[in-house]
């Protein structure tokens, strides 16, 4: 990072803090740019990322599921996995969940190193083994050499590639909003209808659970708190963590942060449309029918939380050598 690069960096990040605190009566923050701190280490994330060799077919990888160019999701009911099984839960956003208090719907992994690596050793997933994936990588002398570069060892083990994994996801945030511009102070960002919208967002008590930086993501949630969530998913929530029956069906609480593409909606990804999402949210959370200009108004303030999409070219990926283990994409 140049000099010129890291300074303009700080006042970038400046502005977004003084953002924050201009905003700090408001339920929802902006959300603050990425701050790279090993530009090494986020540049072999963004390759293992891509790289479908971490699952047992050598087709799945990270953004199999987890697609940047769809809002970090698959757009998917529930995701395809090895085999072409049937995942049993919606695939959630990658964009801005370093901002969760922990990941998975059920809060299962405590963050995103931890998170990444769970699809890699799950049989409906990649169904690789952390063994596996290991071998392939350390088999890959450009991978070897660029983990020595990053960390001083051409000793590949899983914590690295799954801290690596971590780093490069870290960077995922998308600011400047056009919401993130009207708390910044510019009145025009924002049309009457969408202010509109926010303000019965606001009223009906949305924030409660829909708040922070993420619009979400910082608490778990009972889904059908007023009247019961009908569903066909067999997800039971974070009674699957704690054991606790109090916990079940409740679910961590979604981010709103670019919820315009990353439908379908809720953990088992049953409704399509975020008009539909919303009029689900106030019934079965807030005991609150939104009349036809409420849900046009709250639909229209939530496409404005949709930020600036990260941006970098696409990897090139070192190649496999000849003692690569090969993929198995077939029974």
């Amino acid at each position: 990072m140049t000099n010129r690069t890291l300074a303009i960096s700080c006042v970038v990040w400046t502005v977004a803090v003084a953002a924050l605190m201009a905003s700090s009566d408001e339920p929802i923050q902006p959300i603050p740019p990425a701050r790279i701190a090993n530009a090494a280490m986020v540049e072999l994330g963004k390759k293992l990322f891509f790289d479908p060799r971490l699952s047992r077919s050598g087709f799945i990888s990270c953004n199999s599921c987890h697609n940047l160019s769809l809002g970090g999701t698959d757009n998917l009911r529930t995701s395809i996995g090895h085999g072409w099984q049937e995942g049993p839960i919606n695939s959630p956003t990658v964009l801005n969940a370093s901002l969760n208090l922990a990941q998975f719907w059920d809060g299962r992994a405590k963050d995103l190193q931890e998170q990444a690596g769970g699809p890699i050793a799950n049989p409906g997933e990649m169904a690789s083994t952390h063994v596996l994936a290991v071998d392939v990588i350390a088999s890959i002398p450009g991978y070897v050499d660029e983990f020595s570069r990053v960390f001083r060892t051409r000793d590949v083990t899983i914590e690295r590639i799954t801290e690596s994994i971590a780093a490069f996801e870290e960077t995922l945030v998308t600011p400047n909003s056009r919401f993130d511009q009207w708390l910044a102070g510019d009145a025009t960002a924002l049309s009457s209808q969408e202010r509109a919208g926010y303000d019965v967002f606001k009223r009906t008590g949305c924030p409660m659970c829909h708040n922070g930086p993420a619009a979400g993501g910082t608490s778990f949630r009972r889904m059908g708190v007023v009247e019961p969530y009908q569903t066909a998913s067999h997800a039971v929530g974070r009674v699957a963590v704690t054991g606790s029956e109090a916990d079940r069906q409740s679910f961590k609480v979604p981010t709103l942060r670019n919820v315009e593409l990353t439908y379908p909606y809720f953990h088992d990804g049953a409704v399509d449309t975020l008009g539909d999402a919303v009029d689900v949210m106030g019934r079965v959370q807030l005991g609150h029918r939104f009349t036809p200009d409420e849900n046009a108004s709250v639909v229209a303030f939530l496409r404005t939380l949709t930020g600036d999409m990260p941006s970098f070219a696409l990897p090139r990926l070192p190649p496999s050598s000849d003692r690569t283990p090969r993929p198995t994409p077939f029974r």
